[in-house]
């Protein structure tokens, strides 16, 4: 079962096409890794799914719910991270959390949860302004686990960590559909990050889907076409490279 559906999801700016003709199948309770080089349309497409950016064609379907009937349905079963987050830094966590736990009309219990859920109990009463990169990403994301959401969406949760950081949240972010009964769908441009958390993904260059489906599959498909498949990254590297060639060749 699909939690996330698009359909020919597409957006456009006069000209140019940020998304085109998207058809995403995201199954429940799993981590989906969204791939795809900077300007690739990733974020765009989760900004489509948050409201934030109106779609130009097509729609979608999250947790059974279609856009753009359903939208304010939508956004309340979605806990999102996008881009940096901000953060009142003369509050401390768990005050930034309970504010957000009272705009959400959460149960008292909801903030120091979520501070748990990500491991910043130790850490509840320190200022914002003095948690490290690391830390303001775990309250990041736990901004986006208040009130149990069943899908995540998480833009480059991982971007300017140091290697102990990614790890922690990489292991976080691997281990939160077991013990929190929800579906991550998370994007990055690097293939070697995604593969050690997600159980599928999905390839985009330029607005349009190279390829969608499990790792192994990737793999496969990889060798089809003659691509590297000793190094993942070289594989998807490769994929995009060759898409762009036969854009150039198109024009």
């Amino acid at each position: 079962m699909n939690i996330i559906e698009t359909q020919n999801l597409t957006k456009t700016y006069g000209d140019f096409a940020a998304v085109s003709g998207l058809n995403l199948h995201v199954p429940k309770g799993s981590v989906y890794g969204f791939l795809g080089p900077n300007g690739a349309g990733k974020s765009t497409t989760m900004k489509m799914f948050l409201g934030l950016t109106k779609p130009s064609g097509g729609t979608f379907v999250i947790d059974g719910k279609q856009f753009p009937g359903d939208r304010v349905q939508i956004l309340k079963q979605v806990g999102s991270f996008i881009e940096a987050s901000a953060f009142y830094g003369n509050l401390t966590g768990e005050e930034n959390l309970e504010i957000i736990r009272r705009i959400l009309g959460l149960p008292k219990s909801s903030a120091a949860e979520a501070l748990e859920l990500v491991g910043l109990t130790p850490h509840r009463k320190k200022l914002a302004r003095k948690y490290s990169l690391g830390m303001k990403q775990r309250l990041g994301l736990a901004g986006a686990l208040i009130g149990r959401p069943p899908v995540l969406i998480l833009d480059e949760p991982t971007n300017g960590l140091d290697p102990v950081g990614i790890h922690e949240i990489r292991a976080l972010i691997r281990s939160l559909p077991r013990q929190f009964d929800c579906t991550v769908f998370v994007s990055s441009h690097l293939l070697s990050e995604i593969e050690l958390m997600a159980d599928s993904v999905g390839i985009l260059n330029h607005g349009r889907l190279l390829f969608e489906g499990t790792l192994d599959a990737l793999r496969f498909n990889a060798v089809s076409r003659g691509y590297p498949t000793d190094n993942l990254e070289d594989m998807f590297l490769a994929m995009i490279d060759a898409d762009n060639r036969q854009r150039g060749g198109a024009r």
